[in-house]
């Protein structure tokens, strides 16, 4: 999961929530008082708190001073985004999903686009979970009969 700070006036900040070390979850899970998993799910669902300390845990690599206090992002400010690992299972889960109704599976992979923090990578995963799959290899298809010794 990705944090994409954008103040106003300014170039987009991203934060992988993906990478933490064991210090700055505990950090985040004092401010929010909560356990890491259930903020990193209310943050994947858009939560304004959680997105908002987890951003601020990571922006203290850089600014150890900042004080939670001072990071008072606006609401629309702040949005999730789908790393790549995400985008894939998003992606797989939508073809299990929607492969009889082709317009709801263009739908949700449009959807999975704007969610995602590098659309690239992204249009390169719809790819490949869209290509038509090898067929499981029929193992008696590469053996050759046995040759009866000449005489």
């Amino acid at each position: 999961m990705i944090i994409q700070y954008s103040p106003d006036g300014s170039e987009p900040q991203h934060y992988d929530a993906g990478r933490l070390r064991a210090s700055e979850i505990q950090v985040i899970e004092r401010t929010a008082d909560g356990r890491w998993a259930d903020i990193k799910d209310d943050a994947s669902r858009g939560d304004i708190n959680a997105m908002r300390v987890i951003a601020w845990a990571i922006k203290k690599r850089t600014e150890p001073t900042l004080r939670f206090a001072a990071f008072d992002p606006f609401e629309d400010e702040l949005r999730v985004l789908f790393d790549a690992r995400e985008v894939r299972a998003y992606a797989e889960n939508f073809i299990d999903r929607y492969a009889s109704e082709p317009e709801q599976l263009a739908k949700a992979f449009d959807e999975l686009r704007d969610a995602a923090a590098d659309r690239e990578a992204c249009e390169q995963i719809i790819t490949d979970v869209t290509a038509p799959k090898d067929p499981a290899p029929d193992p008696a298809a590469g053996q050759q009969s046995p040759v009866s010794p000449s005489a």
